[in-house]
């Protein structure tokens, strides 16, 4: 493998690795603005308090902010414990089982089209320089350098949460009473169709269908929950 194709293949993962945590940030802020959306235009079916609004807009930022990241944070901890122990154990195996791992190596060039005199050659050359990390990209498709970091994660999925959260927040207590709902459904529906747009254009899918998608997603939980809390406030509950 020549050097040119080794900062390729850097350069495809860094943006992969960036790509991802770019769809990460607008799939949470997507959730932080339908969640939060659904529940205080159900609160704003039942009661149009001002105070009622933002307690529970705000309940539901916190709870919803610190869930995700809580989450994230288990998921990603997982993560980075399992490529932890598959690098512990291609140590152990180039250790015990040298000419093993070059020609187990060798094989997975060839599989990616090398010819087998290339593939052997290559491998030599990756192995002397640097045998764990031309097994983890190659077999393992792990940079050592860069594992996954739960914090990272956990961090980034509360910001983007809170972001998307605090959209409909503002919109249903900042406008006059009058005016709250259709300010707030109108912000959603607009925030909702510009994160369908983003998710699409990150994962090169069409945009039309994710917008809908996402923007039909958004009205129908608003509308669920408008109903439910009229009803709630109807029978005094």
């Amino acid at each position: 493998m020549s050097a040119t194709d080794q900062h390729d293949e850097a350069h495809h993962g860094a943006l992969g690795s960036r790509l991802n945590w770019l769809r990460a940030a607008v799939l949470g802020a997507n959730d932080g603005i339908v969640s939060t959306a659904g529940l205080v235009v159900g609160v704003a079916g039942a009661t149009d308090s001002r105070s009622a609004l933002l307690t529970a807009g705000l309940a539901g930022l916190l709870a919803g902010s610190m869930s995700m990241a809580a989450g994230e944070y288990v998921s990603v901890s997982t993560q980075r414990d399992s490529e932890k122990a598959a690098l512990a154990q291609e140590r152990r195996e180039l250790k015990d089982s040298p000419e093993a791992e070059l020609a187990e190596l060798a094989g997975l060039l060839a599989d990616r089209g090398l010819s087998d005199d290339v593939a052997r050659e290559a491998a030599l050359q990756l192995t002397e320089r640097d045998a764990l990390r031309a097994h983890a990209s190659v077999e393992l498709g792990i940079d050592p350098d860069e594992l996954t970091n739960p914090w990272h994660a956990a961090w980034a999925s509360f910001l983007a949460f809170t972001a998307g959260a605090l959209l409909p927040l503002l919109a249903i207590v900042l406008p006059p009473a009058p005016v709250r709902l259709y300010v707030t459904v109108g912000s959603v529906l607009a925030a909702l169709a510009l994160t369908g747009w983003g998710s699409a254009r990150l994962g090169s899918a069409p945009a039309g269908r994710a917008i809908w998608r996402n923007v039909g997603g958004g009205a129908v939980a608003m509308g669920v929950t408008y109903g439910a809390g009229v009803l709630l406030g109807a029978v005094g509950v």
